[in-house]
């Protein structure tokens, strides 16, 4: 019995299981097939996949027909970018899973029954306040009132001081302690000299005798009564007020006593004394005035203090011209090699003659300009435009030749003399007065040819006499040089002009405008011989442009060896004993016979 149930639960079981399994194979099964579908030709968009869901029977598990997939159901959709990324949309995409971005959380509800407060600014306020209680000096005159101060919400009626508080400080600590003074720039500049440099110097050299800064500064504090009477007087020279209010100096009767006029002149009376009248012809302009040869000498006409604009620029003020005037009178002084002077040389063009007139262009200069312009289509306004009381100042200079830029020069030879000539010159004017160019483009060197065969230089006192091959170089215009007369500095403040540096990239001219506001960080002041040495180095740039003398490969090479060695220079005193200019030195110590 035991055995026949046990038996005949097995077999239960047994059909159970096989019918199960019957049942099982029987069922109808789903399986998803995906397939590409084929872009449409009316849009071309990423390739879709089409979801067939399938009834496929046991037997036909493996096999799809046509007839089959049409009958399939099926959704479009496109092709998703979750967890992949179609290559069509973005090719260039890290293929990486998308994260999910943390949702961002909500401000806390308001409880029911209360209002959102505003926002409070107590504390900001509170401190605000704190900061306006110290009511900051402006660093600015009020555009309002140009003769006050601006402080707080307050306007001070009383006139700007003379001397700023920096220097009133600095003054002040002078009077304390008269040989410790702070060591800055400022005390440097203050304490120059008022000895003219000139007179230095003399043949029988006591060193008792001689006069440096420091015993300069010595012997004027003994001689005034506190010792600071000349600080005051060197501090007036850097005032906040201009340069017109001080002691009550007229600029424009400062500049007829150093041309040594009572009142100006007619053209007329000033030409007729280098030629006749009709034989003036132009020869140059530039955007401040013209240039008239008389004779064997060329006048510069630059008009000033007209209330109109010269050329589209606003007219130069008596006190530019005052200063260009003694800074021309200062550099003539270098061509004297009398009584033992420590520094000359001939190189920057020789001012003649300094006159102010006033009136019209004279009749044979209306002339000598319209023949220019028929010529060479004068950029700058007709003559004839200025009125009746217009001023100028005529700088009456020595002939120099043809600037650089239409000189043809013939060798190698001669581009180096006019490398060692140029360069020996700024050397001098270095040692003698702190000068600077700062505006030597090859329109402000002029170049002739004579019989010489050498040229004299007195450099700190040593003789350099220099083999020139016949070629005579002059340096003219000096508007925006830098010079240390010994009395006061004179510099033009090129930060007024930012269009200066905003030149043409690439621009040899234009690049070095921008090295020396590098050089200078914009302090135009201050003594920064290196901007000589980036005009010599655009020098050597021009030559190498040049392609009108005869030179060779060897030649390019040695200037651009030059170019290397100069850009390692800081002044034009260190560059004149370059290996390149040595067989151009012919005798350091004694003249050439």
């Amino acid at each position: 019995m035991d055995r026949k149930a046990a038996s005949g639960e097995v077999g239960l079981w047994s059909e159970i299981i096989a019918s199960e399994s019957e049942e099982h194979q029987s069922r109808k099964r789903v399986q998803v097939i995906y397939q590409r579908r084929r872009p449409s030709s009316h849009s071309l968009t990423t390739p879709q996949e089409t979801l067939l869901v399938e009834e496929v029977a046991p037997n036909n598990r493996n096999r799809l027909s046509l007839a089959a997939a049409n009958k399939r159901v099926s959704w479009n959709r496109s092709l998703s970018t979750r967890g992949r990324t179609s290559i069509a949309v973005a090719p260039c995409v890290k293929n990486q899973p998308q994260q999910k971005q943390a949702k961002k959380k909500g401000k806390p509800p308001v409880p029911k029954g209360k209002l959102a407060e505003p926002p409070s600014f107590e504390k900001e306020k509170e401190y605000f306040q704190e900061v306006d209680a110290f009511e900051l000096l402006e660093e600015s005159p009020s555009p309002k009132n140009f003769g006050t101060w601006a402080l707080g919400n307050q306007s001070v009626t009383d006139p700007v001081p003379l001397v700023s508080s920096r220097l009133e400080k600095w003054l002040f600590s002078k009077k304390l302690n008269f040989s410790c003074g702070p060591s800055s720039t400022l005390s440097k500049i203050l304490e120059t000299p008022a000895a003219p440099l000139d007179s230095i110097y003399s043949d029988d050299l006591d060193s008792s005798r001689l006069r440096t800064p420091e015993k300069s500064i010595q012997i004027s504090a003994s001689s005034v009564d506190g010792g600071c009477e000349y600080i005051n007087a060197a501090i007036k020279k850097l005032s906040l007020a201009t340069s017109s209010d001080l002691d009550g100096v007229d600029p424009f009767s400062a500049l007829l006593e150093i041309c040594q006029q009572l009142a100006p002149l007619r053209f007329f009376e000033l030409f007729s004394k280098y030629c006749d009248p009709e034989s003036i012809t132009k020869v140059g302009e530039g955007t401040y005035g013209e240039a008239f040869r008389a004779g064997n000498t060329v006048c510069k006409i630059v008009p000033f203090d007209g209330d109109f604009p010269v050329n589209g620029e606003v007219q130069k003020k008596s006190e530019e011209l005052l200063e260009e005037a003694v800074l021309s009178q200062t550099l003539n002084s270098l061509r004297e090699f009398e009584n033992g002077v420590f520094n000359a040389c001939t190189t920057f063009i020789e001012t003649i003659d300094l006159k102010v007139c006033q009136g019209s262009y004279d009749a044979a200069l209306i002339r000598a300009w319209e023949k220019w312009d028929e010529k060479n289509d004068s950029q700058n306004d007709h003559p004839k435009e200025f009125p009746e009381k217009q001023c100028y100042v005529v700088f009456v200079l020595q002939h120099g030749g043809k600037d650089l830029e239409s000189f043809v020069l013939k060798n190698f030879d001669e581009a180096r003399s006019l490398l060692v000539q140029v360069t020996a010159a700024l050397a001098v004017a270095e040692a003698a007065y702190e000068f600077e160019h700062r505006d030597m483009h090859w329109g402000n060197i002029l170049l002739s040819r004579n019989d010489s065969v050498t040229s004299k230089f007195i450099l700190e006192g040593k003789q350099m006499f220099i083999r020139t091959f016949g070629l005579s170089i002059s340096i003219i215009d000096f508007t925006l040089s830098r010079i240390n007369t010994g009395e006061s500095i004179l510099f033009m403040d090129l930060s007024t002009d930012p269009y200066l540096f905003k030149g043409p990239k690439g621009d040899k001219q234009s690049e070095t405008y921008r090295k020396m506001k590098e050089v200078t960080e914009d302090y135009w002041e201050g003594s920064f011989p290196r901007t000589n040495v980036l005009w010599l180095l655009y020098l050597v740039d021009i030559l190498l442009l040049k392609k009108t003398f005869v030179r060779s490969s060897t030649n390019e090479r040695e200037l651009r060896s030059l170019k290397k060695r100069l850009d390692k220079c800081n002044s034009a005193r260190e560059a004149i004993f370059d290996p390149f200019f040595g067989d151009l030195l012919v005798d350091q110590t004694k003249p050439c016979e």
